[in-house]
């Protein structure tokens, strides 16, 4: 049994402007600059065993109040949220187990990935959070470049949501195309400026002219709601706006979290952990708060029991695993996938991989279209 672990988070997170919805989300979770500065500090503080639980049953834990042995069942740990170095007497096999096995991308992905099928070459983006440098060795090797755009932030602090994100994309161990290459920009969601992005999507956008044709960037993934009903974002959300649309001009796809409109086209989901790879096993919406109704529109992807890198200040590498995530985590996921499409056949246009991506995708009893990777690949090699 391992000793008290290492604090890497305080209690006091908040919701802030990433994917937001009416359930929380783990991915809806920003850290802001006074709060990182806090987790650093912590690192030297020694805790009780249960104590840097951050999630049960998909709520986020109060201060005070935390899962105490015997208490909850050993089924339990899987709707946590809770890190490597979390401490459970008598349960932290069962931990590592959950941890280790929420990295499959599942619903195939992997047997892909047998098949050399790894998103290799292929350019995508990412604009989030800040990331820790050097960075995470889950992903490091596949940034190819980084920019900062207005976060504040001193090299060596990272963020929960920029390391979730590109570990999803392209990690090692948890990404679905771990292959692609990543130009990742981050950006200060918790200041609610559209501005920082509309800046950072522009910077990709220069990047790609410069790119030789059979280089370029194919698809930005943002794990945020930058303008739009709902948007958490208060400030220059029509730059926003103009920027996705030059950016599609420019033949770069851009996947986002806002809703009723082409970029917003995923929606939260969740495999089976006992047959992850089982796509007649996925569920709509979240562990605690399943979706029983049809949405259009959109496909589904795994956003819930899913392991992520962590990384908030440089060196202190971990791992966490999210019990019931948000549909930030589902972003990445689905840039990740068509990064293997293009892989396939780099000849597909935007349009031509989407309507792959649809028309491949299984569907529920509710008539709700979830994400079917292998599937996808096959039909991308059989046109």
């Amino acid at each position: 049994m391992r000793k008290p672990a290492i604090l890497i988070i305080t209690a006091a997170l908040v919701l802030t402007s990433s994917c937001t919805n009416s359930t929380a989300e783990s991915g809806s979770l920003a850290v802001q600059p006074s709060e990182q500065a806090s987790e650093t500090a912590a690192l030297t503080k020694r805790i009780e065993p249960y104590s840097d639980v951050r999630m049960v049953n998909g709520s986020i834990v109060p201060d005070g109040i935390q899962p105490e042995k015997g208490n909850y069942s050993p089924e339990d740990i899987a709707t946590f949220w809770f890190n490597r170095d979390t401490v459970f007497p008598e349960g932290e096999d069962l931990a590592a187990e959950i941890l280790e096995n929420g990295k499959n991308p599942g619903l195939g992905v992997r047997s892909l990935h047998e098949r050399g099928i790894t998103g290799k070459s292929v350019k995508v983006a990412i604009i989030d959070q800040n990331l820790a440098q050097p960075f995470h060795s889950e992903f490091g090797d596949r940034i190819v470049q980084y920019k900062d755009f207005g976060t504040g932030q001193p090299e060596k602090n990272g963020s929960m949501h920029g390391p979730g994100v590109a570990s999803l994309l392209v990690g090692q161990s948890c990404g679905v195309a771990p292959d692609a290459e990543l130009y990742f920009a981050a950006a200060p969601s918790w200041s609610r400026d559209s501005a920082y992005y509309a800046d950072a999507l522009r910077w990709i956008i220069e990047t790609n002219r410069d790119l030789p044709e059979e280089d370029k960037i194919r698809v930005v993934s943002v794990s945020a709601a930058p303008s739009g009903d709902g948007s958490p974002f208060i400030k220059n959300t029509e730059m926003w706006d103009d920027a996705v649309a030059e950016a599609q001009k420019a033949g770069i796809l851009v996947l986002d979290c806002r809703r009723g409109c082409d970029t917003g086209i995923i929606a939260p989901g969740y495999y089976d952990p006992e047959e992850p790879d089982d796509v007649t096993h996925f569920s709509t919406g979240f562990p605690q708060e399943p979706y029983e109704t049809r949405m259009d529109g959109v496909v589904f992807a795994p956003t819930s029991a899913r392991t992520t890198a962590e990384e908030y200040s440089a060196g202190h590498e971990s791992y966490q695993y999210t019990g019931q995530g948000g549909l930030s985590w589902g972003i990445p996921y689905i840039a990740g996938v068509l990064a293997l499409g293009w892989q396939t056949d780099p000849s597909l246009s935007n349009e031509e991989i989407l309507s792959l991506l649809f028309e491949s995708a299984y569907i529920d009893e509710n008539g709700n279209k979830i994400v079917n990777p292998t599937a996808f690949i096959s039909a991308v090699e059989a046109r």
